[in-house]
């Protein structure tokens, strides 16, 4: 079931559901610039065999309005599309799972809108918290001074992308997830290069967006907020992540309270084959226990979202 979603005069989000209307719902947040097509047909059928998985366009990708040239807005403002999705399909809790710049904003619900989840997973993304990383030894390391993106990741983002039609587009995406992908396992260019000419034909453009490296990001440390975590929360790490490497995973784990840790082997910032089944196991094997009788959440189908 596919949906349009208005947040804002002008401002209009492309969303889907799938999987039994009965289900407990789930709602997948992608990455900056990726639209809902990021996460792969497989993956998503995989979770829809247990829940209502609900995945969107953010602003600016996809389907969704292009809006921040007209209305910029704050990386803030992002989380708070992910609730309107919500209210759209009915949803007063969910289950959300987060990548990379989905993982932040699933962060902002834990620490802002708490009453609004079953559960967190993050993947691919670093702590909102102050709090230092404790090692084994006890020794602590201060968050700022945990290792930063690989350089060939930012040297690619410091290129310029000129348009020279689609398929040089292609070209440029591709070698961008083999970069994003790590070291560790196989790439799967073709797969890659089709996953991506699926994208460009949902969109009906091939133009690169960097609206989301230029949105406001002042105000998002929830240290404190994430420090009283009561919401079920599973933080990935992934072995090959070249954006945030370990152990930027176990300081996620560590600040967020109860969070419990899973390490995926090889897995990059992207989700080749190898992976989509295991970890689509492990965050089936979080939410269902995680079950719990719904509880009132009084007004939430008449949340404004215009």
């Amino acid at each position: 079931m596919r949906r349009t979603v208005d947040i804002a005069p002008g401002v209009r989000l492309w969303s889907e559901a799938r999987g039994p209307a009965e289900a407990p719902p789930l709602l997948l947040i992608m990455g900056a610039a990726t639209s809902a097509l990021g996460w792969p047909e497989e993956f998503v059928d995989a979770l829809a065999t247990r829940h209502r998985v609900i995945r969107y366009d953010h602003r600016d990708t996809g389907r969704s309005t292009r809006a921040y040239e007209s209305r910029p807005y704050r990386v803030a403002d992002l989380a708070e599309d992910a609730l309107a999705v919500l209210d759209a399909h009915g949803a007063a809790r969910a289950h959300v799972v987060g990548l990379s710049l989905g993982g932040l904003l699933t962060q902002l619900l834990l620490a802002d809108h708490p009453e609004r989840l079953l559960s967190a997973t993050l993947l691919g993304t670093c702590a909102l918290s102050e709090h230092p990383l404790t090692g084994p030894d006890g020794t602590e390391t201060a968050a700022a001074d945990l290792p930063g993106i690989d350089p060939r990741v930012l040297e690619m983002w410091a290129r310029p992308a000129p348009d020279h039609g689609p398929e040089a587009e292609l070209d440029r995406r591709v070698a961008h997830w083999r970069l994003l992908s790590g070291d560790e396992l196989p790439f799967h260019a073709e797969e890659l290069r089709e996953r991506e000419r699926r994208d460009i034909e949902h969109a009906g453009r091939h133009d690169v967006t960097t609206a989301h490296g230029r949105a406001d990001a002042s105000g998002l440390l929830r240290t404190a907020e994430l420090a009283r975590n009561t919401v079920p929360t599973l933080v990935v790490e992934a072995t090959a992540e070249p954006v945030f490497p370990p152990p930027h995973a176990r300081h996620l784990a560590q600040v967020v309270a109860g969070a419990r840790l899973v390490v995926m082997p090889g897995i990059g910032h992207a989700l080749p084959r190898e992976c989509l089944r295991p970890l689509a196991d492990a965050i089936l094997e979080h939410t269902g226990a995680c079950f719990s009788p719904p509880r009132p959440f009084p007004n939430v189908l008449n949340r404004r979202t215009g």
